[in-house]
């Protein structure tokens, strides 16, 4: 730069002239003004981010609507994923553009916001999944608690009544899903008993309700945390309605529709078939309800998806799983055998030589068998058939 006074050339960021000390002015470069713009592909990445959180908001709710087609759960899940890795990547490339843009560009705040919501809510779904799987863990124990408790008050009750397991009425009763009269002052008038004890009809339910009159297990045992429509049994919601009893002691079933205060199956009692302590101890004698039998909230599952995934079936996973209890998210059920031990089995297909504890024997089909239904009986003594009654109309 050559100083206008003395015409010395000086440095071009010289601030005065070498020579003369005169203040240089330095004219404005004649290159144009920077441009500064926000980037696109920053809040195209923002708007990603923000439509996955409001799909993620809905994945949870459609999945478990039985009502919607199957479909929707799944093609909103791909949209989710599609929204949330593309928010990601465009937010991973604004970035990179704006550092290398030397000022020209902006929107950082916007490619974060949008890399920063994929990453919360994976982070939330693991977390969730993690947390219901202890969750889910946590009521198989205590479903497998209530099994184990009333096993032993069988064996109880069998040391008391010649080792015999709880039957309710009498030589002959019949298995009917209706116990006459649940309140009656005596066992002749509760289940319409000859007068010399023989005959009349009964529940499943009855059967077990006699741990209640005579073993002192309490109502909510016979509750699995699996059953969401599950609900104690307590006398005073029927006493100004139907019961003449006024403790537990007293009643001989659990109400008048007691499929709502029972979660479990049991070993068919009634017919030429019924169980004694010195039995088989791997017999399985209780669990869950029976999926091919109505329970509240529930309707019976159509047999014809279940296929067993062993030989000589070829069913998937999923076609295996369908023969399960509805609870515990399908993956199985507690199933407790004569010796009162308890196990979780993975299969309904866990009885004694693969017997399949929900159905009874159909010839040499032990596997999968034939779905029972009110009345139906075990095939032989080693045939575990747990039933259940099932949910009756609702009371107008």
């Amino acid at each position: 730069m050559n100083c206008p006074k003395c015409g010395n050339d000086n440095p071009d960021d010289a601030q005065f002239c070498g020579s003369c000390h005169n203040p240089l002015n330095q004219p404005q470069s004649a290159k144009g003004k920077i441009t500064v713009k926000t980037n696109g592909l920053a809040v195209a990445s923002m708007l990603l981010g923000f439509l996955a959180l409001a799909v993620f908001t809905l994945l949870a709710p459609l999945s478990v609507r039985p009502f919607l087609s199957r479909s929707i759960p799944h093609v909103v899940g791909v949209l989710y994923l599609v929204g949330s890795i593309s928010a990601f990547l465009l937010g991973v490339i604004s970035l990179i553009r704006i550092e290398l843009s030397g000022g020209r560009l902006v929107g950082r705040a916007c490619a974060i916001t949008g890399i920063g919501i994929p990453v919360i809510t994976f982070l939330s779904m693991f977390i969730s999944a993690a947390l219901l799987r202890t969750r889910s863990v946590a009521f198989r124990m205590t479903c497998g608690t209530n099994l184990s408790g009333i096993g032993k008050a069988m064996l109880i009750y069998a040391n008391d009544f010649d080792d015999e397991f709880p039957r309710a009425g009498g030589p002959g009763t019949r298995w009917t899903g209706r116990t006459p009269a649940w309140d009656a002052r005596d066992r002749f008038t509760a289940f319409g008993l000859s007068k010399d004890g023989t005959g009349g009809t009964a529940t499943i339910s009855s059967s077990l309700y006699l741990l209640v009159k005579y073993a002192e297990v309490a109502p909510k045992s016979f509750k699995c945390n699996g059953d969401k429509y599950f609900k104690e049994f307590k006398l005073y919601d029927y006493q100004n309605r139907d019961a003449n009893c006024r403790e537990l002691i007293y009643a001989w079933d659990f109400g008048p529709n007691p499929a709502k205060h029972c979660s479990f199956s049991y070993y068919n009692p009634y017919g030429k078939y019924h169980l004694k302590s010195c039995d088989e101890p791997n017999i399985a004698i209780a669990a869950e309800r029976n999926p091919w039998i109505d329970a509240p909230g529930h309707k019976a599952k159509d047999f014809a998806r279940f296929v067993p995934d062993k030989p000589p079936y070829k069913g998937t996973l999923k076609q295996a799983r369908h023969g399960n209890n509805w609870g515990h998210e399908g993956h199985g059920q507690n199933v407790l055998f004569l010796d009162s031990h308890v196990n979780f089995e993975k299969r309904s297909y866990c009885g004694i030589d693969d017997d399949n504890i929900y159905t009874y024997w159909a010839g040499e089909d032990k596997v999968r068998g034939t779905p029972p239904v009110v009345g139906s009986e075990p095939a032989n003594k080693l045939d575990s058939l747990l039933v259940n009654d099932p949910s009756l109309p609702r009371r107008r």
